[in-house]
């Protein structure tokens, strides 16, 4: 690591490179490829867009590329300033959505989406994510260390979180909300909060929060779709996009569905690119992505459980969080385990903000990482 004096940014030497996580960059351009090939056999057939929208995501994962290796390059004791910057940025685009004139509601069912010159549609909250992430391993640190006391901390925690969640609540976007939340309880989880207290917290969720959400918070259509999963054939019309994914993803066979009859499913290029993916390259591809998944997210694990700074480790801990919810939630809900939200495949599906976001978070992960080895 080079060194400078003090105040100055600093960038790793040649030297660094050499201390690159192969186990972390490989299953995620390996991942990136595999989205690339099937985004491109999807967006061919039908989409007026085409070839437009496809180089758009080409330049969104460069572009993420970049970002991630010049994160990684950093010293680590800057992703501080650089998880705050990240904060800041995401809770000013999050009071302009409401106030742009700018709404996909009518097409997504949430005005979560900004329209930015030349980088066109960005979702503020998706960036939301990483930065919360990275401010709250911060706090998780200065009360593991005894500079905040226990209420100290999560009042500034609570201060922390409200501003992002209460806009993102009001969009709204509860599939967002829900991955925030997820985040928040692995670093808590980390950070070493006692098993009955969490009991507590889930049991006082569970009583209190779930009915003022399903009954207040949820539209018609949201809890058609829960209890469409618990009690299959309630209601055809919310089973559709479900029914389309299964059928799509049993006729990819065991190396793609080779007979030129694609089954429509509706949004596959992205919530639903696991069934694309299955159409495609058939149970060879989708059981390629899982293993790659898996290895990553365990390389993760393995990296925060040997970081030596806590602010690290949480904050690893808190990314492989946001990282595992996707792919769960995504790859879950088109076989229909779990209901359907609008959660993307990290590195897969269509969304240059998402690819974006998701390099800038792994690029978090490998500085890390490096960090760990050098």
């Amino acid at each position: 690591m080079d060194k400078a004096g003090s105040g100055v940014v600093r960038l790793r030497g040649k030297d660094g490179l050499k201390t690159v996580d192969y186990y972390l960059v490989i299953p995620v351009l390996a991942m990136t490829i595999i989205g690339l090939y099937v985004l491109q056999r999807v967006l061919s057939k039908g989409y007026a867009a085409y070839p437009g929208n496809y180089y758009r995501q080409i330049a969104a994962t460069v572009g993420g590329i970049v970002g991630a290796l010049i994160i990684s390059l950093l010293d680590e004791h800057l992703l501080k300033i650089v998880g705050r910057v990240l904060y800041a940025a995401s809770v000013f685009l999050l009071l302009l959505v409401p106030i742009d004139g700018y709404s996909l509601a009518a097409t997504w069912g949430a005005d979560s989406w900004l329209n930015l010159p030349i980088i066109g549609n960005f979702q503020p909250s998706e960036l939301a994510k990483i930065g919360l992430i990275m401010v709250a391993a911060d706090i998780f640190e200065s009360m593991h260390n005894k500079e905040y006391s226990f209420l100290k901390g999560f009042g500034i925690m609570a201060a922390v979180y409200a501003p992002p969640m209460l806009l993102i609540l009001s969009q709204p976007d509860f599939g967002t909300a829900m991955v925030i939340a997820f985040t928040f309880v692995c670093m808590l989880f980390a950070w070493g909060v006692r098993y009955r207290y969490f009991l507590l917290a889930f049991s006082s969720f569970v009583v209190i929060v779930v009915p003022v959400v399903w009954f207040f918070y949820l539209k018609p259509y949201q809890k058609d779709r829960i209890l469409s999963l618990v009690f299959q054939g309630s209601s055809p019309r919310s089973e559709y996009n479900l029914r389309q994914s299964q059928l799509a993803i049993m006729s990819g066979g065991l190396t793609g569905n080779h007979t030129g009859i694609l089954t429509p499913v509706p949004v596959k290029e992205s919530d639903f690119i696991f069934a694309a993916i299955s159409e495609h390259m058939g149970f060879i591809g989708t059981t390629t992505v899982i293993v790659l998944a898996f290895f990553f997210l365990s390389r993760c694990l393995y990296v925060a459980a040997k970081s030596t700074s806590k602010s690290a480790s949480y904050m690893l801990t808190g990314l492989t969080g946001y990282f595992a919810f996707h792919f769960i939630e995504n790859m879950g809900m088109a076989v229909g385990l779990l209901p359907i939200t609008g959660i993307p495949l990290p590195f897969i599906s269509y969304g240059g903000t998402a690819m974006l976001i998701n390099y800038l978070a792994f690029g978090v992960i490998l500085n890390i990482s490096m960090s760990r080895n050098t």
